[in-house]
């Protein structure tokens, strides 16, 4: 399999896809690849390692993957049944209003749902309120690509492979196997660069300034093993203070989420390392 076969299905807040190239000068050599906040995946599915441990707190998230990993066949078929009409969408947005009646939905239905949603929702994004309901308005795209075939096929066979792990749980769980010679990424929810861009509605938990400390602590206790860990977040002053002990490089991302049409653009970024 050719490493560029398999590309991200879903649009995700922060996705990688654009910053790729720039992450991946700076990763060095390992045994097992380990990211606990994998969203749309775009630097796991760039590299394709052949072990890795993968994570995300987001349930829905990680039904995405593993339908795509054991029912890719059937996934296929249930998307082709969806239509790209608002009346329809609002429809199938509003099944998570109805806790009881959504869980008994099969996982190939929840699956398709999610990847139907981000590919028809406004501004391609995954968000959900406090109840965990999503509620990205209907994007009015004249041909949203939500069965995309090949992608999907080639995703299947990579996560089948006998290496690769899916795992959701908190992130700190997810790295209880880490050992030496082992690499970890960390692409967590950003810290905001203001009151208002405060975007974590990816997950209805939020992931506040104790969860960024928290975070902090993990890497401290990777660099007292000898375990490398990059971990991408923005560049404002709070993040800058909390790692100032390690390698701070500043990178641009070009941003679309935002609220504000005149704060959508090239922002600053930062790549911390331990090495």
């Amino acid at each position: 399999m050719k490493k560029n076969s398999v590309v991200p299905i879903l649009k995700w807040v922060g996705g990688k896809r654009q910053l790729l190239g720039e992450i991946t000068k700076h990763i060095p050599e390992y045994k097992t690849y380990y990211e606990p906040f994998l969203g749309g995946g775009a630097v796991f599915f760039g590299l394709q390692p052949e072990r890795a441990v993968v994570n995300d707190i987001n349930a829905s998230l990680i039904c995405v993957y593993r339908v795509i990993r054991d029912h890719t066949e059937e996934l296929i078929e249930a998307l082709k049944q969806h239509k790209n009409e608002a009346g329809y969408f609002y429809k199938i947005r509003n099944w998570d209003r109805n806790k009881d009646e959504y869980e008994k939905k099969s996982d190939v239905q929840k699956a398709s749902r999610i990847i139907y949603l981000n590919k028809t929702c406004y501004n391609g994004l995954f968000r959900v309120n406090r109840a965990g309901e999503f509620n990205a308005p209907f994007g009015r795209y004249k041909n949203p690509d939500y069965v995309n075939e090949k992608a999907l096929l080639a995703m299947g066979r990579y996560l089948r492979k006998p290496g690769i792990t899916l795992m959701n749980t908190d992130f700190e769980k997810a790295l209880e196997g880490v050992q030496k010679g082992d690499f970890v990424y960390f692409d967590p929810p950003y810290d905001p660069v203001s009151d208002s861009a405060n975007f974590t509605g990816y997950d209805k938990r939020g992931f506040d300034r104790e969860e960024q400390k928290r975070l902090k602590l993990v890497c401290d206790r990777l660099d007292k093993k000898g375990i490398k860990f990059l971990l991408s977040n923005s560049a404002t002053d709070f993040i800058f203070d909390l790692y100032k002990e390690y390698t701070i490089m500043i990178i641009k991302a070009k941003r679309s989420v935002n609220s504000k049409a005149d704060r959508r653009g090239e922002v600053d970024e930062v790549l911390i390392k331990n090495y």
